[in-house]
């Protein structure tokens, strides 16, 4: 213990460390927002199957298997990379599986076996998000606790400036209409990713061994987790923080995923709408992760938290108030004219507006919880808790859409189905407020 506390007082990352470490996020956002959500998810639901409702049970199952193993081994690989000490070792591990993943995508040609894009898939997502949790416990280590709010939010809005650069590059330099670009998108991801993860392996420190052999440290690693979850019993405060976190982000990630699918059904939006709306936000999410970068150091992380989950709430509300020739629920009526450009309704264009107080917030909010928990463990044990922060992020994923699809079969209504995501956001919100923070001081009560 007393090694660990000399650690947190020794010197920190130099400027290229800090950048080298940020840039992480620049190189892993292109697969999430080009490969996952924008461009090849669509195809493989509509295009590689020639059923899209086939394809859409195959995306979903794809991704579930995906979510389920990152929910059960990240916590165990967290404790691991804390038993061994160093994590650039695994997050190049990783990388070539992911790299590989992402090339063999352009094998999935119509027709093709829909078994080798979901492995494909799967393996890339897994070894995204595993890389994830090595990159994000390697914080604490880089700035000292007042400054984790800072670098956090300015390393997620860089992630978005790489999303965006890479979908304004294909949907503008390629025929988003050709299979062959859609199959495109794993090099380009694979490619930029490659690029991008260079700095971090070049310049940002990693932590020293541990001197455990590989089997001992295997061992070490799930005693070190056995006791993260046996602790939370006296650590009441970051269990209730990664509590509140699993509620809000299902929302969070509910919001994301449904939000665009909801404006497809209500405005008939096709696939160019969608992208520049998905530009739009990124641009946005941009501005907002470098203004709560700023906020986060005055105001803390946990004040940004809230601050953001409260917009995601107002947001979430104005956007299933809006519909054809309205908006907050009939209070406003609006004109049906159309005037024949993007969103060219009146309608359109406050569905719109809304959508950018979801971009303001979704990076912040993501951001600032990512320091939250940096500033609430030490050094040594960062992996472990940022396994189970990434467990938390995903054991319960399936519950928003789930209640958004049940609430809508069960009323007939897409804009009632919605208002699920409200009470994960409000729950999840009350649940923070009576968090400490930093969530390793005593809770109260």
């Amino acid at each position: 213990m007393n090694g660990e506390r000399g650690e947190e007082r020794g010197a920190k990352a130099g400027r290229a460390g800090i950048w080298g470490w940020m840039l992480f996020d620049l190189a892993a956002q292109p697969f999430f927002t080009v490969v996952i959500t924008f461009i090849f998810g669509p195809y493989f639901v509509s295009g590689l199957t020639g059923d899209p409702a086939l394809g859409q049970a195959a995306w979903g199952y794809t991704l579930t298997v995906s979510g389920l193993i990152i929910a059960v081994l990240s916590p165990v690989l967290g404790a691991l990379a804390d038993a061994t000490g160093p994590r650039k070792p695994f997050i190049a591990g990783f990388a070539i599986v992911k790299i590989l993943a992402l090339l063999a995508l352009y094998l999935a040609t119509p027709g093709s076996p829909v078994l080798l894009a979901a492995l494909c898939i799967i393996l890339a997502s897994v070894a995204a998000e595993f890389s994830i949790v090595f990159n994000d416990s390697m914080m604490p280590r880089l700035v000292p606790p007042e400054e984790t709010g800072r670098i956090s939010n300015m390393a997620w809005g860089i992630g978005y400036l790489g999303g965006m650069v890479v979908l304004i590059g294909v949907v503008t330099l390629l025929d988003t209409d050709s299979f062959a670009a859609a199959r495109l998108t794993g090099p380009i991801a694979a490619g930029w990713y490659a690029l991008f993860i260079l700095p971090m392996f070049l310049f940002t420190p990693d932590a020293p061994r541990t001197g455990h052999a590989r089997g001992a440290a295997v061992r070490a690693g799930l005693q070190d987790l056995k006791s993260a979850i046996l602790s939370l019993k006296e650590r009441r405060g970051i269990l209730r923080f990664l509590v509140a976190r699993m509620i809000f982000q299902d929302g969070v990630n509910g919001l994301l995923a449904l939000g665009g699918t909801f404006a497809a059904g209500m405005f008939a939006w096709q696939t160019k709408e969608l992208g520049i709306y998905g530009i739009i936000l990124n641009v946005v999410a941009i501005g907002g992760c470098l203004a709560a970068s700023r906020l986060d150091r005055a105001l803390g992380s946990k004040a940004i938290v809230v601050l953001s989950l409260v917009c995601l709430i107002v947001a979430t509300i104005g956007i299933i108030s809006t519909g054809p020739g309205f908006t907050l629920f009939g209070l406003v009526p609006l004109s049906t004219d159309d005037s024949g450009g993007l969103f060219g309704t009146a309608a359109e264009k406050a569905y719109v507006l809304f959508g950018l107080l979801v971009g303001i917030a979704f990076g912040p909010v993501q951001a600032s919880a990512r320091s939250y928990l940096a500033r609430s463990v030490t050094v040594g044990e960062a992996g472990r808790y940022f396994g189970l922060y990434a467990l938390s992020g995903r054991a319960t994923s399936f519950l928003a859409p789930a209640s958004v699809a049940s609430l809508t079969l069960a009323t007939g209504s897409a804009r009632i189905g919605m208002t699920a995501l409200i009470v994960f956001l409000a729950v999840g919100l009350l649940v923070l407020l009576a968090t400490p923070y930093p969530a390793n001081k005593p809770v109260r009560g």
